[in-house]
């Protein structure tokens, strides 16, 4: 097979408790696994009573992206997708942690928020799995989450992450080291609790095959497996009897139990402990083990992504049909930002396709405040796209599409720029700009076609040319543009219209 027939890709998944890695060969649509790498890092049990990963776990997380980089060197961006979940979702210092992360790797670093993270947990187990039309419920316990998803073949139906994981049910009930009944029981009665949130909709969704994914769930089959208390996965039962077993052997530190890596003891019976609360809560008998998690569901969504079958594209849609966007004006105005983009991208140096769709998706959602109020409609739309379940999305593109609609009128918000990473904070005001221009020439919501506008963009100067005396002939537009002017230059910009 020729090297023009297949293209290297990789996933990074920065988990609470172990950092993994995978790099694939993608032939057409298929993915061909290298190599897998995983490392216990334990960036959920660095995390110190101010909710900050301590020097000593980001250390340990820089060396081992430093042995991950290596790997990924050559691969071009684009091709390596790199994720934090839950630790990396409540840290304090997350924003610094990630800066020197991105560094070592050369690559972002997208926050992918509970429900994004279970809707790719999904995708990958139901690629590790038989094709089958049975609706599947499917388990991932993390060190700080777990994700609880219903799906049917590669869609997930329903998705939820909840707040318990292996490392911080491990500080929370086994601090001290000791494995008693009342402490693994109350940490199975806490996993119940959790899981009673959602118990009425999935018992009513209902499934006909539970698989767990992940290192949890697959050391505790084996554990259940080696010992002779389940046959093939994990079954009701034999959580019993590995219950009863972890409260003989009474302490973490002495734990030894056939099958069980020495890797695994530190957080294991808080691990067993979760998946027992799930098994009692939804009345599970019996669950298969899926070698698919996260990681593969990254490679997957990725070379979905190069087939033209984006997810975001759907989310977008849906965002826009639930709050019942004008389509017709998102689309004017999408096409002549669209327009205005192509004319100045190399010149401002917004060529990257992130900055083109955050652009078109900021362009489509423009108006979707509208459903809450007419004032301050682009506040409101915002706030819906950056807090709406948006499958596809990382916090970081969430916040990108979010400033454009919040910037697309009134005053610039330079001060909701402070939030987003200083490397960006240019490209994105610039994108902001011309989205404002976009929607200004569509004020009148008119279908009369707009005329040739040539743009030109010269450092903080961007120019219009407008066919001669049209600007005349349209009073209302270049009232517009008179106060857009104004605006402009409290962003420290210039607009000039020929």
């Amino acid at each position: 097979m020729s090297e023009e027939d297949r293209k290297q890709v990789a996933a990074i998944d920065l988990g609470s408790n172990s950092f993994h890695m995978v790099v694939a060969w993608q032939v057409q649509d298929e993915l061909r696994i290298q190599e897998s790498l995983s490392e216990k890092v334990q960036l959920g049990a660095g995390l110190d009573g101010s909710n900050k990963i301590t020097d000593e776990a980001q250390e340990r997380a820089c060396e081992c992206l430093r042995r991950f980089a290596q790997r990924i060197e050559g691969i071009p961006r684009g091709s390596v997708r790199v994720v934090g979940t839950n630790t990396l979702r409540v840290a304090r210092n997350a924003k610094a942690f990630l800066r020197m992360a991105e560094d070592i790797l050369g690559h972002d670093i997208e926050i992918v928020a509970g429900r994004e993270e279970a809707r790719l947990i999904y995708l990958g187990v139901s690629h590790h799995l038989p094709d089958s039309d049975h609706r599947r419920l499917v388990v991932d316990i993390g060190g700080g989450s777990t994700e609880v998803i219903i799906g049917e073949r590669f869609e997930s139906v329903e998705t939820e992450s909840l707040h318990m994981g292996c490392v911080s049910y491990t500080g929370r009930y086994f601090a001290s080291g000791e494995i008693t009944e009342k402490s693994f029981d109350r940490a199975v009665t806490r996993a119940r609790q959790e899981v009673l949130s959602i118990q009425a909709v999935y018992r009513s969704l209902g499934w006909q095959q539970a698989v767990g994914a992940s290192g949890t769930v697959k050391a505790i089959a084996q554990v259940c497996e080696d010992n002779g208390w389940s046959e093939n996965g994990i079954s009701l039962d034999g959580l019993q009897k590995l219950r009863k077993r972890l409260i003989k052997e009474g302490r973490i530190d002495t734990l030894e139990l056939k099958g069980l890596r020495a890797d695994r003891v530190g957080i294991f019976p808080a691990g067993v402990a979760i998946l027992l609360g799930i098994f009692e809560q939804l009345e599970i008998q019996q669950m298969d083990v899926s070698s698919g998690a996260l990681r593969e569901g990254l490679l997957y969504d990725l070379i979905g992504r190069f087939s033209h079958e984006d997810v975001r594209e759907r989310s977008i849609e849906a965002l826009m049909t639930r709050h019942h966007v004008e389509r017709g004006q998102a689309e004017r105005v999408m096409a002549t930002a669209k327009s205005l983009y192509v004319q100045v991208a190399k010149s401002w140096k917004i060529e990257e396709q992130e900055y083109a769709d955050t652009l078109r998706w900021g362009a489509l959602l423009h108006e979707v405040g509208l459903a809450v109020s007419h004032s301050q409609f682009h506040k409101h739309g915002a706030y819906l796209a950056m807090n709406s379940d948006l499958p596809g999305f990382s916090r970081q593109e969430q916040q990108m599409v979010a400033l454009m609609v919040r910037g697309h009128r009134r005053k610039v918000p330079l001060s909701a720029l402070e939030d987003v990473p200083v490397e960006t904070r240019e490209e994105l005001l610039r994108l902001c700009l011309l989205l404002r221009i976009a929607a200004r020439l569509h004020h009148a919501r008119s279908d009369n076609p707009m005329p040739e506008i040539k743009a030109k963009a010269t450092g903080s100067v961007l120019r219009l040319e407008f066919p001669s005396d049209w600007l005349q002939q349209h009073p209302l537009t270049l009232a517009d543009f008179e106060q857009e002017q104004e605006y402009f230059l409290g962003a420290g910009f210039e607009l000039e219209v020929m």
